[in-house]
């Protein structure tokens, strides 16, 4: 079992500490967040490759974090003492399960347990040459033709290839081209439904096949290459090749409903995926990775899939990638990691009645909260509907347009307050004064406040308790003109009074100011404009 994995500066993680679940772990993130990056690190860590190929044949310099690279460059223009980045992944495993031949303390942590790094660093046999690339004006870009990819184990010896009793099973939705798992399970069927004497009387047909295609199509484009070989000292002639590589068993194609694998459509080839990997599990596979199941898949198609994926579940680890609050409620919200831009926090890990909260909600919430670009939480649907309208009239944008996600949670914010801190995510909170100061509620959150990052806007205790005053009073108080546009919109009652009539009407009134024509703009309170530049100010920093 893994129980830690460290990454620094392997492209979006700066600096991670991660601590998986025993069995399974749901890992929740927006575009870029860095979750098959996560588990791409990981895989790479145990297998010591990328892509089918040997590390140092796939290194570049966009491996390395971007952050730490400009930091690096910046310090050498201004002549301070600085290193060239490195990249360090280690994968922490128990030191209760077997095999135990990895075991040793050459890691950062200095733990003694069995375990994989991976080390890119700059290869002091190339010093000069790199000492003198960073002399000559270079462009931002680590040269990483004059750096070394370093596999061991904790034991402090190098590893050539992936030792056979830590196997990974990857089931990737996104990629439409035939995987692993099914080569294996063409190669197993073969096996078992042919016998020697079957294959052997297939390859003999087969090449004798190939040779008369050979003799009767190619002869005549053979025959026109005489012409040209004068300058050779030996005939070239085109043949069919007849070695091993290209023998029969090896170009044999699975086909779906008469179509080759490939052209099935998408949604079938995550379901056949899934299903082969069932059939080809090897005994020795103790970790599975499972990017985004929920792609091309109809919701009834999913559960199929999710049953398949959780019986691979038993006696091994599991990592799944989603974007679906369906998967995460089926596969368990206990099991959750959230991923904010590098940032991991694990759902265990908030206090115990925050997650008891967010275990009544849908999924749907939280996942918003991790996903969305910028966030702001508000109390309740016309607190939702007004910010929006008055973010409108404020900037000239929509908050859909600037990516913005409004969130309604109650009066529990500090709920969704806690889990961004723990993400380390930008927040903009607005609440209700409920007859208490502004400086009341801030102390209440102060443990998850972060001027700049994460701040608490709340109403003016002069101007009521709720929404509905706090509007209904700034108009009043901006002059008569207000005052009556406001009454107008929101279609009060005459003799009536306006704080009276929108508390008594909720979210109609509501409505009525985020649908009026564009003209038609009203005062909003000063919590709610100052939210506005925070957000602004702050979003794209």
């Amino acid at each position: 079992m893994i129980e830690r994995v460290i990454i620094k500066n392997y492209r979006v993680f700066k600096e991670l500490d991660f601590r998986p679940n025993e069995s399974m772990n749901i890992i929740v993130g927006d575009n870029e967040a860095g979750k098959s990056t996560l588990m791409e690190a990981i895989s790479m860590a145990i297998g010591g490759r990328l892509h089918g190929r040997p590390l140092a044949e796939e290194l570049n310099p966009y491996w390395f974090n971007i952050d730490s690279v400009e930091a690096y460059f910046k310090a050498r223009q201004d002549n301070k003492e600085t290193v060239p980045p490195s990249i360090l992944i280690e994968v922490y495993l128990s030191k209760t399960d077997d095999p135990q031949t990895l075991r040793g303390k050459v890691n950062s942590q200095a733990v003694d347990c069995p375990g994989f790094t991976i080390e890119i660093s700059p290869d002091s046999e190339y010093s000069f040459e790199f000492e003198e690339y960073m002399k000559n004006d270079p462009p931002p870009i680590l040269p990483t033709e004059y750096y070394k990819v370093t596999w061991r184990g904790f034991h402090d010896k190098p590893l050539y290839r992936r030792p056979k009793d830590f196997e990974v099973l990857y089931l990737d939705s996104k990629t439409s081209q035939p995987s692993r798992q099914i080569d294996i399970y063409s190669r197993q069927l073969l096996k078992e439904l042919v016998d020697n004497k079957e294959s052997a009387t297939i390859s003999v047909q087969y090449r004798k096949q190939r040779h008369q295609l050979t003799s009767e199509i190619l002869d005549t484009v053979n025959q026109k290459m005489k012409k040209h070989d004068g300058a050779l000292s030996s005939t070239l002639s085109l043949q069919l090749d007849q070695s091993s590589l290209s023998s029969w068993d090896k170009v044999v194609v699975p086909h779906i409903e008469q179509l080759p694998f490939g052209y099935v459509g998408q949604g079938q080839q995550v379901l056949i995926k899934t299903a082969l990997a069932l059939t080809a599990e090897d005994s020795n596979t103790r970790f599975v990775f499972v990017e985004e199941p929920e792609n091309h898949l109809s919701h009834t198609s999913l559960l199929h899939s999710l049953d398949r994926i959780e019986q691979l579940a038993e006696g091994r680890q599991v990592f799944i990638t989603t974007h679906s609050s369906y998967v995460l409620n089926r596969m368990g919200i206990d099991n959750l990691h959230l991923l904010h831009r590098g940032t991991m926090a694990r759902f265990r890990e908030l206090t115990d009645d925050t997650v008891a909260y967010f275990k009544k909600q849908s999924g749907y919430d939280t996942l918003r909260m991790v996903l969305a670009r910028h966030l702001v939480i508000v109390e309740g649907p016309s607190d939702e509907m007004i910010f929006k309208r008055a973010y409108f009239d404020q900037t000239g944008r929509t908050t859909d347009q600037d990516q913005i996600d409004v969130i309604a949670q109650g009066t529990r914010n500090r709920r969704g307050l806690e889990l961004c801190a723990a993400l380390d995510r930008k927040v903009a909170a607005l609440r209700d004064t409920d007859n208490q100061t502004p400086k009341y509620w801030e102390e209440k959150a102060r443990q998850w406040l972060e001027p700049g990052k994460r701040e608490l806007f709340v109403g003016d205790p002069n101007f009521g308790e709720t929404l509905e005053p706090q509007v209904a009073n700034t108009n009043i108080q901006a002059g008569s003109d207000y005052e009556a546009r406001l009454r107008r919109i929101v279609k009060c009652t005459e003799g009536k009074s306006l704080e009276e009539f929108m508390t008594d009407d909720k979210t109609g009134w509501a409505w009525r100011v985020a649908s009026a024509a564009e003209s038609d703009k009203i005062k909003y309170p000063t919590y709610i404009t100052k939210a506005i530049d925070f957000v602004t100010r702050t979003m794209w920093i």
